[in-house]
């Protein structure tokens, strides 16, 4: 299937690894000029060379705060100037600190809003007059299944995640009029860092090795196994490409079949 990415400019935040890396190098593999950014300025330069080696695409590595207004501001202008303007927007963060209720302060909270809930406003904010210019684009957000079904212990990612979730829905209504679609992805569980981080906190609170905690997991999931960033990527690239034109407003989970609502 030809996705008609080539030529696009992408804009992947999060992207120095998992699941945001995950979807620059589909990006770039499908011929999109991908305009990455990530907290930490080696491991974003890094993560620029190493996709452009993989797929001899061109890739631009930038430093970014998603909870910074002035630092999206600015990989927004590099990315234009770069690149001439931009099509394709994916929404990412890392997720906020995990824990329950009595674990938090209000500056835990303010601090899991400026990352997650006003990185997506501002993101978006900031790309809507090139798409415009544009006469369209695609703006997918990252989240997780926890937006469906809340996990205990990642309070503030529940709460923030469902935000953007509702966000991205709203601006599909609204957006739609002048050709910009709008999409959310859910991950479930994806062999990423953050996940083995989440995996190592558990087994450290019931006392287990690692891998016990991961087969408890793993015999949750349906299809049996944790999922890849490859898998990720592909559907992400899919939804912002040409080929899925007529899809916009949904909400796709990328869990194995773990969700168990229907909708």
């Amino acid at each position: 299937m030809e996705l008609g990415l080539r030529g696009k400019v992408a804009m992947v935040a999060a992207s120095s690894r998992g699941l945001g890396f995950g979807i620059a190098r589909e990006l770039s593999r499908e011929g999109a000029l991908v305009s990455i950014g990530s907290r930490t300025e080696s491991e974003i330069f890094d993560a620029a060379g190493a996709l452009a080696e993989e797929t001899g695409g061109e890739v631009l590595p930038n430093v970014l705060d998603a909870s910074d207004p002035d630092s999206i501001a600015q990989w927004v202008e590099n990315t234009v100037q770069a690149f001439g303007g931009v099509d394709l927007l994916v929404v990412n963060a890392g997720g906020p600190p995990a824990g329950k209720f009595d674990d938090f302060a209000d500056t835990d909270w303010q601090a899991a809003f400026e990352l997650t809930l006003m990185g997506a406003v501002r993101m978006i904010r900031a790309v809507l007059p090139s798409m415009r210019e544009a006469g369209g684009g695609a703006i997918l957000a990252v989240t997780s299944i926890a937006v469906k079904e809340p996990i205990d212990t990642l309070l503030l990612s529940n709460v923030m995640r469902s935000g953007v979730t509702s966000l991205a829905k709203s601006l599909s209504l609204q957006l739609a009029p002048e050709n910009i679609r709008v999409n959310n992805l859910m991950p479930g569980r994806i062999d990423t860092d953050r996940v083995l981080a989440l995996d190592q906190m558990a087994a450290d609170a019931r006392e287990v090795p690692l891998a016990e905690v991961r087969a408890a997991n793993e015999t949750g999931i349906p299809l049996g196994r944790y999922g890849t960033t490859e898998e990720f990527g592909r559907l992400a690239a899919f939804l912002l490409s040409d080929a899925a034109s007529y899809i916009t407003g949904q909400t796709i989970g990328v869990d194995g079949g773990s969700i168990r609502t229907v909708w």
